[in-house]
């Protein structure tokens, strides 16, 4: 008899949906969680004021230093003294790069993962990128396409709550949408000005996970409508946004079929021969380092692309001597990321007269052309810009003074800052991966991460073109000062959309897992975060680990109902 119908290891993006789906199935399901425990009517800070947390909110530059030096570049501008409770600290939980290598690892460690912290962009993939790998001869083919997984997109959106207009774009198909977040005058001067010098290029809405109109259903799950005061960051007791914590672990916890263990950092998952079947999963207690064991008829491995890989790696038996389900050796490979440059900047000096109300939660967005609808480019696949706007006045200390006329001029119009980023996919690479280190481990006995990555010459070329194209447009706008920095392409990991280390396709020499998030080698495994992405998009890829999830946890319901699990 086993303890549970299913463990789900990790409780984040893609753990919570599993546990959402699986619960409301019916089924008895167990979530394990390496970090601490959330609470969001104990622990969220973000209605705290400033002037009443400590040291104003402001974390020593020296604590920055000793415990949190790759999560600071990562993302520096989100750690407080109230939101630093999410991040996992580096000086704990080391890890190691091969010679060469500069991969940055952002990590949470608590209820909800990295859900909390996520930036909330949420795009579909389109049958440019399903059917990218088999265009360009990269990688290989996914096995599915954007039909297959559209009524999945519905169903997450619908849920979730996401905000966007209805563009009618092919490279960012259109979904369930909330009511869109205004653009500001410059983001619409931009957006004219390339209707009438670039027609095949769009500035439109940022889709955002924040609610504008919400549900009877989201309601009922104790979520608001997002108050324009972008403190998102620091989990948001509105709960307007979307992340496990907020919205599917919530939901999971109402049918009474759901338990959570937090403290719990998983040490392998244990395999039966005899029956080819995982069976259950050991875990080491992150406080006491007890260890302890739970079983389960089947088995959902969510923490994130190299965690999972890890666990994976680290699962071994006489059976799978290279790792769990890795008869192909695949795990750990094809590490992907997006990249980016340092952003371009300007400012225009139109629309003076023109304030804005609050603080949106998104930007505005130029959905990838390159290879779209711009052809014969000098690079793979392609670009997107991720911008946004503001008054200068916003940004206290953009205007020189002291005392009552500082503040007064601060509050008045005037010019508009225009900030722009490109972002662009990684490609499938073999070579660059995660292992386990050969001979350090960390304080629970565990072999650390050895990165291994390099960036190719495509990604330099893309970073180029971007930079050179978003010039040009600001310039047809009438946009000036402008700044374009060196051209720097970011280190993998940067843009926190580790993929791939655990794909899926059609062959089981070369993939890990099938069309439905389930793993060749073992039937009753799963695995749907960002693992199992055959290549990367410009588009974020956080909706999509929503709908394959959605959709491969009731695709193992089902099979498990049938009895083929």
């Amino acid at each position: 008899m086993s303890d549970f119908d299913a463990i789900i290891i990790g409780s984040g993006m893609s753990g919570g949906w599993v546990a959402k789906e699986l619960s409301e199935r019916g089924l008895k399901v167990l979530v394990l969680e390496r970090g601490k425990e959330i609470v969001p009517e104990r622990d969220y800070k973000d209605t705290i004021p400033k002037p009443d947390r400590p040291n104003l909110d402001w974390v020593a530059e020296d604590e920055l230093e000793e415990h949190y030096p790759i999560q600071r570049k990562v993302a520096g501008y989100a750690i407080n003294t109230s939101s630093k409770q999410y991040f996992i600290k580096d000086s704990e939980n080391p890890y190691e790069v091969t010679e060469g290598s500069d991969f940055r690892w952002m990590r949470a460690s608590n209820t909800g993962g990295r859900s909390v912290l996520w930036w909330r962009q949420s795009w579909r993939f389109s049958d440019f990128d399903f059917g990218a790998n088999a265009n360009d001869g990269i990688g290989i083919d996914w096995p599915v396409r954007y039909d297959d997984i559209k009524p999945w997109y519905d169903y997450v959106e619908r849920f979730a709550g996401i905000a966007g207009n209805m563009d009618g774009l092919p490279q960012v198909p259109d979904g369930v949408f909330q009511p869109p977040f205004a653009m500001t005058p410059p983001e619409e001067l931009l957006r004219d000005t390339l209707k009438e010098h670039f027609p095949t290029r769009h500035v439109i809405q940022t889709r955002t996970a924040n609610l504008t109109a919400p549900t009877d259903e989201q309601l009922a799950l104790g979520r608001g409508q997002c108050q324009s005061r972008m403190q998102c960051y620091e989990g948001c007791s509105f709960k307007a946004y979307f992340s496990s914590l907020n919205a599917t672990l919530p939901a999971a916890m109402n049918t009474g079929n759901c338990t959570i263990v937090n403290d719990a950092i998983v040490h392998s998952i244990d395999y039966d021969a005899d029956a080819n079947r995982v069976t259950g999963v050991k875990v080491i207690d992150q406080k006491t380092k007890e260890t302890s064991s739970y079983t389960a008829k089947l088995i959902f491995v969510n923490a994130s692309a190299v965690a999972s890989a890890m666990i994976l790696l680290q699962s071994k038996s006489e059976a799978f001597q290279n790792g769990l389900a890795n008869s192909s050796g695949q795990v750990g490979r094809n590490l992907m990321d997006h990249i980016s440059s340092p952003g371009v900047s300007a400012i225009s000096n139109k629309n003076m007269d023109v304030t804005t109300f609050g603080r949106r939660p998104n930007g505005v967005y130029i959905p990838r052309y390159g290879n779209v609808t711009e052809m014969d480019k000098p690079y793979k696949r392609g670009f997107c810009f991720q911008m946004e706007s503001h008054p200068v006045s916003e940004h206290l200390g953009s205007r020189p003074g002291l005392g009552r006329e500082f503040k007064e001029a601060h509050r008045q119009p005037g010019p508009w800052k225009f900030n722009a980023r490109a972002v662009a996919p990684v490609l499938p690479d073999n070579n660059n991966s995660v292992s386990l280190h050969p001979s350090k481990v960390d304080q629970w006995g565990l072999p650390l991460a050895l990165f291994h990555t390099e960036h190719q010459e495509n990604e330099l070329i893309l970073m180029q073109e971007a930079q050179k194209d978003i010039v040009e447009m600001f310039e047809k706008a009438g946009f000036t000062d402008i700044v374009a920095p060196e051209i720097d392409v970011s280190a993998l990991g940067n843009e926190i959309h580790e993929m791939g280390t655990a794909r899926m396709g059609e062959d089981p020499t070369q993939s890990v897992l099938n069309k439905w998030n389930q793993a060749h080698d073992v039937p009753n495994l799963f695995i749907t975060d960002g693992s199992f992405m055959n290549s990367a998009s410009t588009q974020n890829p956080s909706l999509t680990y929503m709908a394959f999830s959605a959709r491969a946890a009731q695709h193992a319901a089902d099979l498990l109902g049938e009895g083929a699990l």
